[in-house]
């Protein structure tokens, strides 16, 4: 196998090496959900106590989503924040995903923001990554923000790895 990450010519060479990032971890976060059964979905590990596979991909996508438009600077719109967040339920916990959802499902959702945050990318120029945007309470650079959904990204395929190792021992 030869890995490579992928060059998109419509994109600024910084803006592409932080955007390959992000893309090389999407797909393999996908390559890690082939045949995730609804069942597995919805596991929340020994004593039910950790988040499911479905409740961490609708955090990192509603996260991917913020980014996103942090990045635009726009303003997150309503529909888009009702059809994905909250970031956090009352109980300061991910919120689950919608009973009976696919792991399907799951994922066009995610391949919209996705999308969207690619055809993003191909606006910005490689000057724009320095730029400084409001993060939460903090700041960041638009190269940092980027950088960060890709780490992001890899930090919780560890617990999707780990959920899937425990779903699969318990049988």
């Amino acid at each position: 196998m030869h890995y490579h990450l992928h060059r998109q010519t419509e994109m600024e060479p910084r803006v592409n090496m932080l955007f390959s990032m992000v893309e090389e971890n999407y797909e393999r976060l996908r390559g890690l959900l082939e045949k995730v059964s609804e069942e597995e979905l919805f596991y929340k590990g020994p004593g039910q106590a950790y988040n499911s596979i479905g409740q961490l991909l609708k955090h990192l996508a509603f996260v991917d989503l913020q980014w996103n438009y942090r990045i635009k600077e726009e303003p997150l719109p309503v529909e888009l924040e009702k059809a994905y967040g909250p970031e956090l339920d009352a109980t300061g916990k991910l919120p689950a995903v919608e009973s009976g959802s696919t792991i399907a499902d799951v994922l066009d959702d995610y391949d919209f923001v996705f999308q969207s945050f690619k055809e993003t990318c191909k606006t910005l120029k490689d000057e724009e990554l320095d730029k400084i945007i409001p993060y939460n309470d903090h700041t960041a650079t638009i190269g940092w923000g980027i950088w960060h959904m890709a780490d992001h990204s890899r930090y919780h395929q560890a617990h999707i790895v780990l959920m899937r190792k425990w779903f699969r021992q318990r049988q």
